[in-house]
């Protein structure tokens, strides 16, 4: 699989974690307030993409409807006309599509898509939430990446949009941190064994193991180092001393001159 360079617009914008969320002013993660307010600053955006039960990409980080919502249940267990809805907690907003989400940035600041793993062991993909996904993006005019904690779903973007970068998110997969994740499955991807074989030219590690020598190997061989979740102006300095760019979230990261 032939890598896609990451645009030089992701090295460039600090990238909001789940756009530029604040509950305080009614702007929850994932939520179309945030992704307006991260296009008005100027940030690039990180969204989630979970998979409605008839198939439909929605913008949103969990599986369940619990923690952001006075729903319950699995996300996947309803449509996306139910999940259009739904209001998030503590805002008037609602769980918008990835279509939604395309048509208010248009282009106009870069986008990272996180692809959640549907399989919960990181294991090998239906391929539907992939297809969706690329399906929306057939059109798309602005900068957009595609990323994945499971490499099966980054290897299905391959073929189905090879023309867009991809890359793999990862993490010192502390079995502690990840469990119910199987400690054979996180010391697998611990050595980030899948950026070659995937094609990637990107990854977004966490951020308090960004000294991890696969790391420093990997930005040797040319990929663009991001990270995750970095929440202090300190915390970014010490970041960008590995990383090309931060994935931030509670304080204003500082824009390019």
């Amino acid at each position: 699989m032939t890598p896609v360079p990451l645009p030089e617009s992701f090295r460039k914008l600090p990238i909001a974690h789940r756009a530029l969320h604040d509950r305080a002013q009614g702007r929850i993660e994932n939520s179309p307030a945030a992704i307006r307010a991260a296009v008005e600053a100027g940030y690039a955006i990180e969204i989630d993409l979970q998979l409605s039960k008839d198939g439909v990409p929605m913008v949103f980080h969990d599986e369940d409807l619990d923690r952001l919502t006075h729903e319950t249940g699995p996300l996947n267990a309803r449509t996306a006309a139910e999940l259009g809805r739904i209001t998030l907690k503590d805002s008037t907003d609602r769980i918008p599509t990835l279509a939604e989400v395309l048509s208010l940035i248009a282009g106009r600041v870069p986008l990272l898509i996180e692809i959640k793993d549907q399989t919960m062991v990181m294991g090998p993909t239906d391929g539907r939430l992939e297809a969706a996904t690329a399906e929306a993006l057939k059109d798309y005019p602005g900068d957009v990446a595609l990323m994945s904690f499971n490499p099966h779903s980054i290897a299905h973007m391959a073929g189905l949009a090879p023309h867009l970068p991809r890359g793999i998110t990862t993490s010192a997969y502390d079995p502690e941190d990840w469990a119910p994740l199987p400690k054979e499955v996180c010391d697998r991807l611990r050595p980030i064994p899948d950026y070659d074989a995937t094609g990637s030219s990107f990854i977004s590690h966490e951020g308090r193991d960004l000294a991890r020598p696969r790391v420093a190997e990997l930005k040797a061989q040319g990929a663009a180092i991001l990270c995750w979740t970095i929440r202090s102006a300190a915390d970014e300095a010490l970041a960008r001393k590995v990383a090309d760019n931060v994935t931030f979230e509670g304080y204003p990261a500082a824009l390019p001159a």
